[in-house]
């Protein structure tokens, strides 16, 4: 009996940076190594961003080889199960009858970010999994179909064109969570990280000196992201509220940001060594020295994510765990879900944010193996993806499928999804 066959999307090409290699492929590299039939896939009819060029651009070229490259150096065996159609034409890794032939049988199609079209010659047995890593933004987008986002009727249709729909908003069932339901029947799921991917670093301490780090994008949004007559906001937003932090700690820090908003000088101003993220993260292995050069992670969370009480965690944050760095992080509602105290420790405040860093610090060596012991435990690649699968297998068959053929099809897909992983 075959290996379910799993369809993973993404927007590697369309962002082709150090930290969004890392959080598309780990579900890549994660579902091969639990023995699926796993390969990657990329069309958003969307003009690619050349982080060199600083511009987007109509050549795909850079993008297609840095795939190829990621594969190559992290996951060698997949260096030929990827399918990058660039404006919808043309195809780069597998040619497009190549990639046709694993739609046709493919059994899951995981749409992570959910900004990927569904391929035309998909199974109609496929499960369609929309997967939001964008709480509470993709939810007020579906419920508003705010002007300014691009082609927005066009996305909202493809989401309810999804079997299943899963969210980062860990906190959604609960009371004090904001976030719009609408009509979607919401499962939670988390980042998955390929361990031993991360493990030559978490096996080093980093020596005492070096500075607690983040890498942010300054502001995402295109225009005003409104709801019921409230103004949710970006990431800047929340960073003004430790934009004084150096001032209230011995260790020195650094920002890596992005975006045409980020006051790169009023940040030095207050102490923080800011840095150009796209250029020091700018290749996959550039992203993970920067965070393996680093004693730990100070951040916050998207204004959205924390007004909304999403229990959203990071999946930079994630990677920081990994590394066996200690993360300092903006409560977003997550504390009730993970463990923390020891090598994850939420903030609300400028102060808890300051008496964080001074404890970790304080028994760096403790929250250190704590801050691996997190990951392994609940964000490790094994371990996430095989929740997520267990509940789109748990999930019934969805009543928008249509025929006997197709229902009996779907459901034997599932069952198969776990096996002996």
């Amino acid at each position: 009996m075959r290996q379910p066959r799993i369809i993973v999307t993404g927007l590697v090409g369309l962002y082709p940076v150090g930290g969004v290699a890392w959080d598309y492929l780990q579900y890549l590299v994660g579902l091969a190594r639990l023995g699926y039939d796993a390969y990657y896939y990329e069309d958003t009819w969307t003009w690619p961003y050349h982080p060199v060029e600083r511009q987007n651009t109509a050549e795909a070229d850079y993008s297609a080889g840095f795939i190829s490259n990621f594969l190559e150096r992290y996951a060698p065996d997949l260096r030929h199960r990827w399918h990058y159609l660039h404006l919808h034409e043309t195809a780069y890794g597998m040619s497009s009858e190549a990639f046709k032939e694993v739609a046709r049988s493919a059994d899951v199609f995981l749409n992570v970010s959910g900004s990927c079209m569904i391929p035309d010659d998909l199974s109609p047995g496929c499960v369609k999994v929309f997967l939001d890593t964008d709480p509470g933004y993709n939810q007020i987008m579906l419920s508003e179909r705010l002007e300014w986002s691009e082609n927005v009727d066009r996305w909202c249709a493809s989401v309810r064109e999804h079997d299943q729909h899963f969210t980062y908003a860990e906190n959604i069932d609960s009371r004090d969570c904001k976030i719009p339901r609408l009509d979607f029947d919401w499962k939670t799921t988390r980042m998955p990280v390929v361990l031993d991917l991360w493990e030559p670093f978490s096996e080093t301490t980093p020596p005492a000196g070096l500075p607690w780090t983040t890498v942010m994008t300054w502001n995402a949004f295109k225009g005003k992201l409104l709801y019921q007559g409230t103004e949710y906001r970006s990431k800047g937003h929340e960073f003004e509220k430790i934009i004084t932090l150096p001032g209230k700690i011995q260790a020195p820090l650094t920002v890596a940001v992005g975006g045409e908003e980020a006051p790169l000088q009023r940040l030095a101003s207050h102490g923080w060594k800011a840095v150009d993220g796209p250029e020091v993260t700018l290749r996959p292995d550039h992203y993970q020295t920067f965070i393996a050069d680093s004693r730990g992670e100070v951040s916050v969370a998207k204004h959205v994510y924390v007004a909304m009480c999403t229990g959203w965690f990071s999946c930079r944050s994630a990677c920081y765990l990994a590394a066996g760095r200690p993360v300092v992080v903006q409560e977003t509602g997550f504390s009730k879900l993970l463990p923390t105290g020891k090598g994850l420790i939420p903030f609300s405040t400028l102060d808890d944010a300051a008496c964080a860093i001074r404890e970790v610090e304080a028994d760096y060596d403790c929250h250190a193996g704590a801050a691996k012991a997190v990951a392994e435990e609940y964000f490790g690649s094994k371990i996430v993806l095989n929740d997520l699968l267990q509940k789109v297998r748990e999930s019934p068959v969805d009543k928008r499928v249509v025929g006997n053929k197709c229902l009996l099809y779907q459901s034997r897909a599932i069952n198969g999804l776990l096996g002996d992983n």
